[in-house]
């Protein structure tokens, strides 16, 4: 099958298959009030079957994986250097947030540019490099596109900046600042607030708990903390450089060999991680925000690797749980008026990820809101999905997954997470099949198995005088300030 005829048949199977559900998704959760369905929709019943296009791949001499998707038909190549190692999952624990600011900090001038210089110089390229890790991501990656005409350009740019960064004093004066005056401005957000406090329910003190450096790790984070960071984890050992675009699998190796051929082998173990310690039972937690007149809630336990045989099922049943137009959709929003947006979704992860449902209501609805979304979750662990429905919610799953077919970066982007995770050569050619072979009686023990009312944790963030009563009613209380203190 030639590159058209396959974009043709992608393009042709995500319209095929979109029905209501899909168009929703795309739409970006739409209104359905006045919304009649009859049923008349012209979607396929046909399971997708594809075969993909695979990136040819490689190994380099300095133990890197080198991948290329070819694709002639815009004269433009984006690249991806993902470094494991590099992540803020291996922070010391005193200093949060190193491999997050290291990172933003190599884009600060290399030995051959400042970073005047070096925006300058993409500017009249119209072209971009990034260099971005989060503070308990497992890589760094080093990123970027061009015009293929540009690219070569771009990638010298690229490779200045991944080898000769110089974390310039000044700069991280200046960056330091701003983040310091970042860190207290976001204390004042609900949902930063929740989501702190989230996370070290479900990971404890495990690196993926980690949402944000604080003012003392800060403090800690020198330049020359930097520079050893850099040396010791910016290695090429297990790293991948992936390409996607219109360029050959010979240029792109030409690519590393002229610019980053100083990039040697060091030498250094493939970085591992742990699974964070067990979920203990439920409970109810409380962030107190006087006057607030929203209640920010999220209702969530430990979930499921990447890996796990039950990925296919949980993502069919989250969808109809918490996917656009879902039920929580339907119901908090559509039917009640409780919110504007509500949903729910589960990580991929090497370890066991966190699986949530999260939204923000009126004061004054935040029992009736919980109550509902509890009766919803509940719902599915005691009654399968209706046929229809459940149908409605794959077919939705298998659009979304075709149309990014269309998309050279998308494509290149499951492949990435192929060999990111291990996954089986023929996983994504397989994928839409096993999401449509799911039945509602597998989606009903997914929700049985994880969504157990004994693990889920339930955190809001508002005003405690007028809804500590009301979450005290759902379980054992503890109750914080805005500091992350616990106040009782």
């Amino acid at each position: 099958m030639s590159t058209g005829q396959r974009s043709i048949l992608a393009m042709a199977l995500a319209v095929a298959l979109t029905g209501d559900a899909g168009l929703a998704q795309q739409a970006g959760q739409p209104s359905t009030v006045g919304v009649i369905k009859k049923n008349k929709a012209p979607v396929s019943n046909e399971v997708l079957r594809v075969k993909l296009p695979r990136p040819v791949e490689a190994d380099l001499p300095n133990g890197a994986r080198l991948m290329v998707l070819e694709d002639h038909r815009l004269p433009r190549v984006t690249f991806q250097i993902i470094i494991p190692g590099a992540g803020g999952y291996y922070d010391p624990e005193t200093q949060i947030g190193l491999a997050t600011y290291t990172a933003q900090m190599m884009r600060e001038g290399t030995k051959a540019r400042t970073s005047l210089q070096m925006s300058q110089e993409l500017e009249t390229m119209a072209a971009n490099v990034a260099v971005g890790s989060g503070v308990s991501a497992q890589t760094a990656t080093v990123s970027g596109g061009a015009l293929t005409e540009n690219f070569n350009r771009l990638f010298d740019i690229a490779a200045d900046v991944l080898l000769n960064p110089t974390f310039p004093a000044d700069e991280w004066d200046r960056l330091r600042t701003r983040v310091r005056a970042g860190l207290q401005q976001q204390r004042a957000q609900p949902a930063f607030l929740a989501n702190e406090r989230f996370n070290q329910v479900v990971y404890g003190k495990h690196p993926a708990g980690r949402i944000s450096a604080t003012p003392a790790s800060l403090d800690a984070i020198t330049r020359e903390a930097m520079i050893e960071f850099h040396r010791t984890r910016y290695v090429p050992d297990h790293a991948l450089f992936a390409f996607a675009g219109d360029i050959t699998p010979a240029a792109a190796r030409q690519l590393i060999e002229t610019k980053l051929g100083a990039w040697k082998k060091a030498g250094t173990a493939a970085p591992t991680v742990e699974d964070p310690p067990a979920i203990g039972a439920a409970k109810v937690y409380l962030i107190n925000r006087p006057n607030s007149v929203q209640t920010s809630l999220i209702v969530g336990t430990q979930s499921i690797r990447r890996t796990d045989p039950d990925y296919y099922a949980l993502t069919a049943v989250n969808r109809v749980l918490g996917g656009t137009m879902g039920r929580l959709f339907r119901h908090l929003r559509e039917e009640k008026g409780y919110t504007y947006g509500v949903g729910s979704g589960f990580g991929s992860t090497k370890y066991p990820s966190a699986w949530a449902a999260n939204t923000d209501v009126r004061t004054e609805v935040t029992d009736a809101a919980l109550t509902d979304l509890l009766a919803d979750v509940a719902d599915l662990r005691q009654t399968p999905v209706p046929v229809d429905e459940f149908n409605d919610a794959k077919r939705a799953l298998v659009a979304s997954f075709a149309l990014a077919l269309e998309n050279p970066q998308a494509l290149l982007g499951n492949y990435i997470t192929s060999w990111t995770y291990g996954l089986p050569a023929d996983y994504w050619d397989t994928y839409a099949a096993r999401i449509s072979a799911v039945t509602p009686e597998q989606a009903m023990a997914m929700a049985r198995k994880y969504w157990d009312p004994a693990r889920l944790h339930i955190v809001a963030v508002g005003d405690g005088a007028k809804i500590n009563d009301v979450l005290a009613r759902k379980g054992t209380l503890e109750v914080y300030d805005a500091e992350g203190r616990l106040v009782k």
